[in-house]
Order: C-alpha cells, then sequence, then structure tokens
C-alpha cells in the first residue's frame, strides 16, 4: 500500500509536470476500482454524484460533513490513487470549521480537497469577498498544518451560481492564489476565451470542469490555454444514468430487453474489481 504522504507528492507532481491531467469522479468504491483499473493516475469525489445514489438532491445542503467523509474514506480505501474530495463550503460558513473540514479530510486518507466561496443560501449565494478569502486561508493554514503536502483548491462559483462576472471572478481568484491556495477553479467558464484568461491571470494550476451542455472542451484545446487539470464533476454519473433511464424506460413502456445486447460483461466488470497491484499482474 502507498503512504499517503506518498500519495500527496505523486498528486502534486501531476500539477507540476507539463501539459495537464484529467482527474474523473467515480461516485463509489466500485466506479473508484473501475477508473483505477482504467489507468487513470489520481481521482476526485463528486458532491453531485454521492447525493443522487444515496438519494439526496445536490446542492441543498442534505448531506452532512459526516457522510461526505465517510463516503471519501471508501474511495481512499478501493484503490491506490491519490484522491481529492470535493467538500463543498466546507460545511460551516465560520473559517475555522472550514479549517477543521480541511484536518479530518486528511484524517480519513484524502490528499487533497476543494473548497468553494458559495453559501448554500438563495438569497446570498456567494460570501462576501473578504469573507471567503478569509475561509479560503483559514483552509490554507490548516493544509500547512499536516505533515504531507496536501492540495488546497480553492472555487470561485460566481458563473455557477447566477453572476456571471469574469472580471470578479479572476479577482476572487487572485486573492485565493494570494492567501496560499494550491490550485485554482471556477465552474462553468463559458468559453475557451474565458479559461485562456484565468489561466493567464493567475500563477498556479487552474482546473476545469468539463461535461455541462456547451462545455465539452476537448482535453488538448483545454490544455493549449493553460488549463492543468480537468475534472468531470458527475458526468460520468450523469452518463450511467442516462443509459439506466433508457433500459427501464424500454423494459417499462416496451417490454424489450434490446438494452441489454450490448452491455459490459460481468467479467469485464469483475476484472476491473481486483486492487490494482492484481490487475497490473494479471494485464487486466
Amino acid at each position: 500500500m502507498t503512504t499517503q504522504a506518498a500519495k500527496a507528492e505523486r498528486f502534486r507532481s501531476l500539477h507540476e509536470r507539463p501539459g495537464g491531467f484529467v482527474i474523473p469522479n467515480p461516485w463509489d468504491a466500485g466506479t473508484a476500482r473501475m477508473l483505477a483499473g482504467l489507468g487513470f493516475e489520481a481521482l476526485a469525489t463528486t458532491s453531485g454524484g454521492f447525493a443522487v445514489t444515496i438519494g439526496m438532491r445536490d446542492g441543498e445542503g442534505a448531506v452532512t460533513r459526516d457522510a461526505a467523509l465517510a463516503h471519501a474514506r471508501a474511495l481512499v480505501e478501493a484503490c491506490d490513487l491519490p484522491v481529492s474530495a470535493d467538500l463543498e463550503n466546507g460545511y460551516g460558513d465560520d473559517p475555522d470549521a472550514v479549517a477543521e473540514t480541511v484536518r479530518l479530510a486528511a484524517s480519513v486518507g484524502l490528499v487533497g480537497c476543494s473548497i468553494e466561496d458559495a453559501t448554500g443560501d438563495r438569497r446570498r449565494p456567494i460570501y462576501e469577498k473578504s469573507h471567503a478569502v478569509e475561509r479560503v486561508r483559514a483552509a490554507v493554514e490548516a493544509a500547512r498544518s499536516l505533515p504531507f503536502r496536501f492540495t488546497l483548491t480553492a472555487r470561485a462559483e460566481n458563473f455557477l451560481r447566477g453572476r456571471p462576472d469574469l472580471g470578479e471572478t479572476i479577482e476572487r481568484l487572485r486573492a485565493f492564489e494570494a492567501v496560499g491556495a494550491d490550485v485554482l477553479y471556477a465552474p462553468s467558464l463559458p468559453d475557451l476565451a474565458a479559461i485562456r484568461r484565468v489561466c493567464e491571470s493567475v500563477t498556479r494550476p487552474v482546473n476545469v470542469m468539463v461535461g455541462p451542455r456547451n462545455q465539452c472542451f476537448p482535453v488538448r484545446d483545454l490544455v493549449a490555454v493553460g488549463v492543468r487539470r480537468i475534472s468531470l464533476g458527475p458526468t460520468f454519473l450523469r452518463a450511467a444514468m442516462t443509459a439506466f433511464l433508457r433500459a427501464a424506460r424500454e423494459v417499462r413502456e416496451h417490454g424489450t430487453f434490446e438494452f441489454a445486447e450490448n452491455a459490459v460483461t460481468f467479467g469485464e466488470l469483475n476484472a476491473l474489481m481486483a486492487p490494482r497491484a492484481v490487475q497490473s499482474k494479471h494485464g487486466a
């Protein structure tokens, strides 16, 4: 088993090497093992994907910190890859609460996490800038207190929360960078020009999530404009649920089972459930 410190170094090195890398988002231990078996180099949780798997709505604060961390631990234990977590707004408005969330994240085996500046309150969806910065500062200080290189990602949620102001987004990202965030992330930037401007405005690695409508830019195009890390959020889950719902509707509405003809075999799934070392030994 690789130590947490070694995973942390490996994760950090992915951000420092030339070009970019894709960090996919499994939603349970099984999909974590599948993605590891396919050769991905690191994983990240998806808060939205996890919420759906436990019958919750995303973005309504229904998933507790304890539940999110238990889920993250399950992914960490499922494979030997570095795992980072989407920990939403840190499960608390106060900077001290955010710092505690980072420390708890490390205690379940994570080597990184993201903290967003969204409040969870539709009446005031984004924290005031000064408060958002203090929250990131507290998260960074907690990360630096750990005995390994924990990678802290700071998210500016303007575009995702109905405030599509690129200038303000960049100001926030620069402020997060100034207090020590390791990676910067602004979900739902509208186009490659906006992504390029963000990448050119900061010096830390930038994460971009692909998958939402009109935001499925190819890896080569994202790397060309300066992106270092590419995540998928709930996109793989959405793809799986699309297939599931299509199959279920076929059975319910037509009484046929054509979907099963081209489905993945259980032998293939079983092969991907083996631990990474076993997969490598057997060439799976």
